[in-house]
């Protein structure tokens, strides 16, 4: 398989419109300490999780940046999304953008113990492309479909392919509207479980003129979907219940509790 790497040029335009600031730490871990006893990176990013289930987040952070600093992927990782998320920490979505690109700075290759720190990477990388961070990084959508295509291909992250078959279907970061490219792609990331593509796709049947089949999608991806997007599943979802025929509603749901049950087909 061929692996899609994205140019180094992106970033360098990127990062020339922003300064590195470092976040203010704790004492609470001595990285001098740590490397008078030659402690592993491994062995530091496990004291900063056993710090973080613990509560002591702050510590935590410490320890994840002396492991991070040292090689450690899966630490560079934890720090990238307690920044995203504000997670024991001040959120800072600039900070995280660095860090995640960091991780994909690495040559991992598909199949690796380290691909899902990757994969995950290269779709956050891609949400702040897509929108920008205010005052420091511009909207780039042609950028964030390099880096959705990445981990869409290479690593077959559902959140990519379910981005790239909106991305088709809307002409979205510099590629043509293409109902059955976005189909193609909607489908691989609905077949994973990935409950906005399963709607998505559904819509896509449905208004195609495949209404039990779209319904059926709609009324499964409503069922299994996180609370942040059954808002958006339901509008859909009863939209297009209440132009479907009697007899359609009823086959359909029955076809979403097999679709819960066994999963979309690819």
């Amino acid at each position: 398989m061929m692996t899609i790497r994205v140019p180094r040029s992106i970033f360098s335009a990127v990062f020339a419109a922003g300064l590195f600031a470092p976040a203010a730490v704790a004492n609470a871990f001595d990285a001098n300490a740590a490397k008078a006893d030659r402690s592993s990176p491994w062995a530091v990013f496990q004291k900063g999780f056993d710090a973080y289930k613990s509560g002591h987040k702050d510590e935590a952070v410490q320890a994840y940046r002396y492991a991070a600093e040292n090689g450690q992927i899966g630490a560079t990782w934890k720090l990238a999304r307690m920044y995203a998320e504000g997670d024991g920490v001040t959120r800072d979505d600039y900070e995280a953008f660095k860090f995640f690109n960091e991780i994909v700075d690495h040559d991992v290759e598909p199949g690796s113990p380290e691909e899902s720190y990757v994969s995950d990477a290269l779709v956050a990388l891609g949400g702040y492309l897509k929108s920008g961070i205010p005052g420091i990084v511009n909207p780039n959508p042609v950028a964030a479909q390099e880096y959705y295509m990445r981990a869409a291909a290479n690593y077959r992250n559902a959140d990519a392919q379910f981005e790239m078959g909106k991305m088709f279907l809307r002409g979205e970061g510099g590629m043509k509207v293409s109902v059955k490219q976005a189909g193609r792609w909607l489908q691989l990331a609905a077949a994973k479980g990935h409950a906005g593509a399963q709607a998505t796709l559904g819509n896509l049947l449905f208004e195609s003129g495949k209404v039990v089949r779209g319904l059926a999608l709609m009324t499964a991806a409503l069922e299994r979907a996180r609370p942040g997007d059954r808002l958006w599943i339901r509008g859909m979802q009863e939209e297009a219940f209440a132009v479907a025929g009697e007899a359609d509603r009823r086959t359909a749901i029955a076809l979403a509790d097999e679709i819960i049950s066994k999963g979309v087909s690819q």
